[in-house]
């Protein structure tokens, strides 16, 4: 398993990995709409590949305070492999980097099994309400 952050040439299979995963019809959920914003501010978006190929895709945000994961996603068929933690752990290790001290993530409430995948990786639920707009 590689991980390493995104090229170029990554963009066809992060846009399926993530409409596979994600199956959300939102537009501002596009993977090439979050692609193209998240590299005009930065290159934080990390892969694990296997065999060459992309199997996993985590974007992360720094804002100089406190980190984010945003899109994670590992394909079904590679989960439990430990594809999905190599790819958390690296994108956690370049957000340290950075000076990054805290790190959050949101899932969806009702999926119990990405919380207790991050929980393993020393995440914990805090008591927030997640709240948020679009803007047109």
């Amino acid at each position: 398993m590689l991980i390493r952050r995104y090229q170029h040439i990554d963009r066809r299979p992060l846009i399926d990995l993530w409409t596979q995963v994600f199956n959300d019809q939102q537009p501002h959920n596009s993977p090439a709409r979050m692609i193209d914003a998240k590299l005009a501010v930065d290159d934080l978006i990390f892969l694990a590949l296997l065999d060459k190929q992309v199997v996993g895709g985590c974007m992360a945000g720094y804002d100089g305070h406190r980190g984010w994961l945003y899109a994670v996603a590992v394909l079904p068929q590679q989960r439990r492999n430990g594809a999905g933690a190599a790819l958390v752990k690296e994108t956690i290790a370049a957000l340290k980097s950075l000076g990054c001290i805290k790190i959050n993530l949101q899932i969806r409430s009702h999926n119990r099994q990405v919380a207790d995948f991050y929980q393993a990786l020393g995440f914990n639920i805090e008591d927030r309400l997640s709240m948020g707009t679009l803007i047109t």
